[in-house]
């Protein structure tokens, strides 16, 4: 345990020191696997859905804000969409609005995590975003679980049926089928409903048990949203008659409860035997107090060396920064 401490304030340290080049980094990643995303499942425009191109957006994306990836994310969908067909890219733009409606008046502090739900559900672990939600955020995020959940199933309703959807019959016929089936995709999507049930009692349960006066509220919480997320969606899967989702959920659970548990590791470790009750007053108030320190390891003892004396025996700047672990500009 000692040395998983000692990494864990390393890291904290690393991140500290070079968050500014962290974090352009941290958004490429993300950006890339979105836009390669998007190229895999709907990518119906071939001018835009190449790798060089998901290349250059997600470069653009690492130096400009969180909104701007959104905002070329939706650009990219609405250009393949009017690639597949023109209903279906003016339903995707109602779609959008109203999502950028919910979004900004509910979630803006959320960003990320409307572009991670889907992407969670791209690669088969979305169970792990309302725990991550409820245990980080507040409640009001559960907008972004659903905004990001409403677009996913949406497109992957539009790649299920995009046979039909791109079908050239005549023309009156084929628009308005085309508008049935797009919209069914919102209305008609039962796995859709059930799947946003479950999230947002799983994010509002675990947001709830965390913030409890209660010793390993965290651990808690993580557990009981995890079980509840996979008995809830086992359950209904099997009174909707879908088949073949078990395996994929208990799977994608216990991966979503060991990024859970590392998430706990590295925002919430505490030493509960250490745990104190303290009691004061002022003039209005009496205050009942409980103070649980945080699981830290203590860093390495610095070796003192004296300034004056031999010439052998003098601390250079260079090796007074590496001791004292500071950059030997701010020594300047």
């Amino acid at each position: 345990m000692t040395t998983l401490l000692e990494l864990k304030e390393k890291l904290i340290r690393f991140y500290s020191k070079n968050e500014i080049y962290i974090t352009p980094v941290v958004k490429f990643v993300i950006a890339l696997v979105m836009f390669l995303m998007i190229n895999h499942n709907i990518g119906y425009m071939d001018k835009i859905s190449s790798t060089s191109v998901a290349l250059i957006l997600s470069l653009i994306c690492s130096v400009l804000p969180v909104g701007v990836m959104t905002f070329l994310a939706a650009v990219v969908v609405l250009a393949d969409m009017y690639a597949l067909s023109m209903e279906v890219c003016l339903v995707t733009l109602l779609l959008f609005a109203l999502v950028y409606f919910i979004y900004f008046r509910f979630a803006s502090k959320n960003q990320y995590h409307v572009l991670l739900t889907p992407i969670c559900f791209g690669l088969h672990i979305p169970y792990i975003m309302p725990v991550e939600m409820g245990l980080l955020r507040e409640a009001y995020s559960v907008f972004s679980l659903i905004c990001g959940t409403i677009v996913y199933f949406f497109l992957d309703g539009v790649r299920q049926n995009s046979a039909a959807l791109s079908d050239t019959a005549e023309e009156g016929e084929s628009t308005a089928s085309k508008i049935v089936v797009v919209l069914n995709q919102l209305i008609g999507n039962r796995e859709m409903y059930l799947v946003l049930g479950v999230m947002i009692i799983v994010l509002i349960m675990v947001h709830i048990i965390r913030r409890l006066s209660i010793e390993n509220a965290w651990i808690v919480a993580i557990v009981s949203g995890i079980l509840f997320e996979a008995i809830g969606l086992i359950a209904g899967y099997m009174i909707l008659g879908i088949s073949g989702k078990t395996v994929e959920v208990l799977l994608g659970s216990l991966i979503a409860a060991v990024i859970a548990f590392v998430i706990q590791f590295f925002c919430f470790h505490l030493d509960y035997s250490r745990t104190e009750r303290l009691q004061f007053e002022d003039d209005e108030y009496y205050y009942y107090v409980k103070a649980i320190p945080k699981v830290m390891v203590s860093g390495p003892e610095k070796k003192v060396t004296k300034f004056g004396g031999r010439e052998e025996e003098r601390l250079t700047k260079k090796r007074f920064a590496e001791e004292m672990d500071i950059d030997e500009e701010l020594l300047d």
